[in-house]
């Protein structure tokens, strides 16, 4: 792998939220959770500290349900159908469930999401852009969800993706790897340690 030059570098944590990962948080509540999904945070973190140590941004996407009246958030049908147990106050903005899990603190920039792809009806394009990025290293959740339509979005914009093929994963090990192996098509798959290996 060519070396990246890290100042145009970006490590972009999809989702990587309280709600979706603390033991406080609207999935615990809800019953829904998953091991490989819980393991993330250890081996992501390393990712962000090299990243980090060596000038480059680290980017974070967080999933919103946006307040209307009252505060009841607009959930799109297949959400409420999918997840049920959503209520009033779960990732809405400036929220404890919204945030970023506090293994993966601090982050550069914050840009928050309406739809599994990160550049949908969001800034995330203006402010890569304006941090002069080119390079995005893919880590988070969903695989199958918001990771690979976060990549689709970055490969048409002429980004340069990278995906941490440990550093993702799915509801399932068959949804997970399908993902991945679509996503080779696109994007450079590497693992966390062989990344960060690339840095020295």
């Amino acid at each position: 792998m060519v070396k990246m030059d890290m100042a145009k570098t970006a490590l972009v944590l999809v989702d990587m939220q309280n709600d979706f990962l603390h033991e406080k948080g609207a999935y615990a509540r809800g019953g829904a959770s998953d091991d490989g999904i819980a393991s993330l945070k250890h081996r992501l973190r390393p990712v962000a500290d090299a990243v980090r140590a060596r000038g480059g941004w680290i980017v974070s996407t967080h999933f919103t349900l946006v307040p209307g009246k009252g505060g009841e958030p607009f959930i799109l049908p297949h959400l409420k159908e999918l997840r049920p147990f959503l209520k009033k106050g779960d990732f809405a903005p400036g929220s404890f469930g919204h945030d970023v899990i506090d293994e993966l603190q601090p982050i550069d920039l914050k840009v928050e999401k309406v739809a599994y792809d990160a550049f949908y009806m969001s800034r995330l394009e203006f402010v890569l852009n304006r941090a002069g990025i080119e390079t995005v290293v893919f880590g988070g959740i969903v695989t199958n969800g918001g990771v690979e339509s976060t990549v689709r979005g970055a490969h048409v914009r002429d980004f340069h993706p990278v995906v941490l093929e440990d550093g993702c994963a799915a509801f399932g090990k068959t949804a997970h790897e399908a993902a991945i192996a679509s996503m080779r098509t696109m994007s450079k798959v590497m693992t966390c340690a062989e990344f960060v290996a690339s840095l020295i």
